[in-house]
């Protein structure tokens, strides 16, 4: 009995620690941001993204190690439909500039050719792994909470946090270039220092 109790003493101190609720908090503001954004331009969009995504990294690394402690699966919540609806929702404002040359795939050792990845597509694939993870955490039950933190870290280190990092790289070329047209180029140059102002 004592060791149940201890148990579940340890998940509530994860689960409730301060890194957590911080992580949860970027993370509501990430998903309900991509929900609720109506009609905004690139720029605009870019500029809110280039923010909350390196305080969501920041906070997702931050979280503390938890293992599973249900032999259930966790809930997915965010369906296909959902999942459409938010990835053209950033397509339909990229349009032009949503695809980019992507270097940090396992696949690019063996490509002869450049493999190109998608900025709305990636930015949905962290909606998906955040928004799954938020709707279980909201409910308030601990077992519950902690196995969803436990399933979107792991996901966070395998494959939604290189995500990030990866379409960050993205937006601060799309944000910082002289061009918007420029995408892509090798030679961008950063607009003037009081422009950026």
């Amino acid at each position: 009995m004592q060791l149940i109790q201890d148990m579940t003493d340890q998940i509530k101190e994860i689960v409730y620690s301060r890194d957590s609720i911080e992580f949860v908090t970027v993370a509501v503001q990430y998903c309900a941001f991509l929900e609720n954004f109506e009609e905004i331009t690139e720029s605009e969009l870019t500029d809110k993204l280039t923010k909350i995504l390196p305080l969501l990294y920041l906070k997702a690394s931050l979280v503390p190690e938890t293992d599973s402690v249900n032999d259930e699966e966790t809930e997915i919540t965010v369906t296909e439909d959902i999942y459409n609806h938010i990835s053209s929702k950033l397509y339909n404002v990229y349009v032009n500039n949503d695809t980019y040359l992507e270097v940090f795939l396992q696949d690019m050792k063996y490509s002869e050719t450049p493999i190109s990845a998608s900025i709305s597509e990636d930015l949905t694939d962290i909606y998906q792994d955040t928004k799954n993870f938020i709707t279980v955490f909201e409910r308030g039950i601990t077992e519950n909470m902690n196995d969803a933190l436990y399933v979107c870290m792991e996901n966070f280190k395998t494959y939604w946090g290189q995500k990030l990092v990866n379409v960050l790289r993205a937006l601060h070329s799309l944000k910082y270039s002289a061009d918007p047209d420029a995408f892509g180029d090798e030679d961008i140059e950063p607009n003037d220092a009081e422009e950026l102002w």
